[in-house]
């Protein structure tokens, strides 16, 4: 099993030393879903609630937290971001939103925390959002789903 590396061999957290890896291209994917009643999801995609554009809001959202993710977690390195995304799939059948988040840079540490944040807020957003037309609303499956670069490579879930 792998040590966990944010705690020193006194038990003391440390944020890791990554100075002496080299920079590559780290890529990051995560999803999430955001469900909600029928109506709810009819309202967004008519851009009938009253806070405006649920999708462009969650969007900034979700980018702006990417860029501020070493700000809210702990020994998290701050990262000089080189693109993110945000894409919302509005799943009709089930009356949810997926949300799926890319973030992109090249540094000498990965980028999984920053994806998993702007997928995070997006759905923090669209909950903030339309809480007044629904309060049942259930953010869901937040992970990650892929990662590539550094020395362990690309992983898949």
């Amino acid at each position: 099993m792998k040590k966990l590396s944010h705690f020193n061999k006194k038990g003391q957290a440390r944020m890791v030393d990554v100075s002496g890896k080299p920079l590559t291209l780290r890529e990051a994917v995560a999803t999430g879903s955001v469900h909600m009643k029928k109506q709810t999801l009819k309202l967004i995609t008519d851009k009938k609630i009253s806070k405006g554009d649920v999708f462009e809001t969650a969007r900034l959202a979700g980018i702006m937290s990417a860029k501020r993710t070493s700000d809210l977690i702990p020994l998290c390195h701050p990262l000089a971001i080189a693109s993110v995304s945000l894409d919302f799939t509005i799943n009709k059948k089930n009356n949810k939103i997926d949300i799926e988040a890319q973030v992109k840079n090249t540094g000498q540490t990965g980028v999984e925390m920053e994806t998993l944040m702007a997928v995070s807020v997006a759905a923090l957003t669209i909950y903030d959002m339309c809480k007044a037309v629904d309060r049942g609303i259930v953010i869901s499956d937040i992970m990650l789903m892929e990662k590539r670069g550094g020395k362990s490579g690309v992983w898949k879930r």
